[in-house]
């Protein structure tokens, strides 16, 4: 009963437009209330949420993903990657996935990394004669790609939310999977480029004009090997990598590309400071209403119902149900309300904790480009000067594309035990 009170309660406050992090606070202090908890728990479950010293590379993350946007290392990565694909039929929107890639290995954000690619890669489409509702579903798909490289911010909400997860050995399952993602919707925009004659680059590129290309993007390529070698080396902890992350784009932009000026600062650490206070506040809001969903037992009651499924039935079930959240809701509070009531059901049935933390997120990260939600699409929409209806169609093919490699990422562990294996975060 108080369950039911409890779901219809939060889907009403979302309905109406409360915001999700207030939505979710006060769902779960009413069913505390109806359930007689004491009223001082509340404050501790608050604050204990956010008392969580991983939690500090979220905004540093964010803060050096505003740093590259700015500063210009977004331009040079979308360079970088043009002198290896920019003759080929689809260069630039192939380009445009491997510069998110690239970028995704240091922000760990898919509205950061569709944000800053997309101001840039978007009118450069445009420009060269490509489709603008193409470009931005391009630069929109590869946007999910960002939080899946890592290093990820949805990993770290993860683990933090299930707890006894490594972030290391996530971080390193969720290498091979992005790569194939991102292979993936390469190959999607070769076959649709060719399908539909988009121009290539004619003129080729001289070997001063690669070297000289090179020498310009080596300093910004660089910024995802030091933050990954870093923590899958065990040099630094993802925090202290977030940390390095800021240091060096900050060092970069400004003493080597002198993009980035002091009289920005103010206005970066802002929308840093907001970002990551609606992230914090969600993170604490969610801790509350996991109380009522521990006292009430959903594990063992969802168990009850799913574990009959076996082990294929009950991750078809899983995908079904994160898919559609992730239409719905923002992916933080979707993975902090969810993944503490299906993981202990996974943990029983067989699941590793690291593949099935990763079915969790990547399912979840699909829903940044799925209506009606579909937070990026807000994003790059009107970058390109078009409508949701118009971009939400042509986005379809990459929607699938990303849930075919789900599903390849889901039945077969490989793509997410094979890298942690081999660091020995798995024994």
């Amino acid at each position: 009963m108080i369950m039911t009170i409890t779901v219809v309660g939060l889907l009403t406050l979302m309905a109406i437009g409360v915001p999700i992090a207030w939505a979710l606070g006060i769902t779960a202090f009413g069913s505390l209330m109806l359930m007689g908890v004491p009223l001082h728990t509340i404050p501790q479950k608050l604050f204990s949420g956010m008392d969580c010293f991983p939690l500090m590379c979220i905004p540093f993350f964010i803060f050096a993903g505003e740093i590259m946007a700015v500063g210009g290392l977004s331009t040079r990565l979308l360079n970088f990657a043009l002198l290896f694909v920019g003759s080929f039929r689809g260069g630039l929107p192939i380009a445009s996935v491997i510069a998110s890639m690239i970028f995704g290995g240091i922000t760990g954000s898919g509205i950061a990394d569709a944000s800053a690619l997309g101001a840039v890669g978007i009118p450069m489409m445009k420009k060269a004669g490509y489709g603008q509702t193409f470009a931005a579903a391009v630069v929109g798909a590869a946007g999910c790609v960002g939080p899946i490289i890592p290093p990820s911010i949805p990993v770290v909400v993860y683990a933090m939310a299930v707890g006894g997860v490594s972030i290391g050995g996530m971080f390193a399952g969720g290498v091979l999977p992005g790569i194939l993602i991102g292979s993936l919707l390469m190959i999607l925009c070769y076959v649709l480029s060719r399908r539909r004659n988009y121009p290539k680059r004619e003129q080729r590129i001289s070997p001063r004009e690669f070297l000289v290309g090179i020498k310009d993007s080596f300093l910004a390529v660089m910024t995802p090997v030091i933050v990954l070698g870093g923590i899958l080396g065990g040099i630094f902890t993802p925090t202290e990598a977030a940390a390095v992350s800021v240091v060096y784009a900050f060092v970069v932009c400004y003493f080597v590309y002198h993009e980035l000026k002091l009289s920005e600062l103010p206005a970066m650490l802002l929308r840093t400071g907001v970002t990551s206070a609606v992230v914090m506040i969600i993170i604490g809001t969610s801790n509350i209403l996991g109380l009522v969903v521990a006292f009430e037992q959903m594990s063992v009651k969802l168990g009850v119902i799913l574990k009959p499924m076996g082990y294929y039935g009950f991750i078809m079930t899983v995908n079904v149900i994160f898919l559609i959240w992730g239409c719905l809701m923002d992916m933080n509070p979707a993975i902090l309300i969810l993944a503490p009531i299906f993981a202990p059901i996974a943990m029983l049935l067989g699941f590793h904790p690291i593949h099935f933390g990763l079915i969790v997120c990547i399912n979840l990260i699909v829903g940044l480009i799925t209506p009606p939600l579909g937070e990026i699409l807000f994003i790059v929409g009107p970058m390109a000067g078009i409508s949701l209806e118009e971009l939400s169609k042509e986005i379809l093919p990459f929607i699938l594309v990303e849930i075919f490699a789900l599903l390849l990422i889901t039945y077969f562990p490989f793509f997410t035990l094979y890298i942690p294996q081999l660091l020995g975060y798995i024994r």
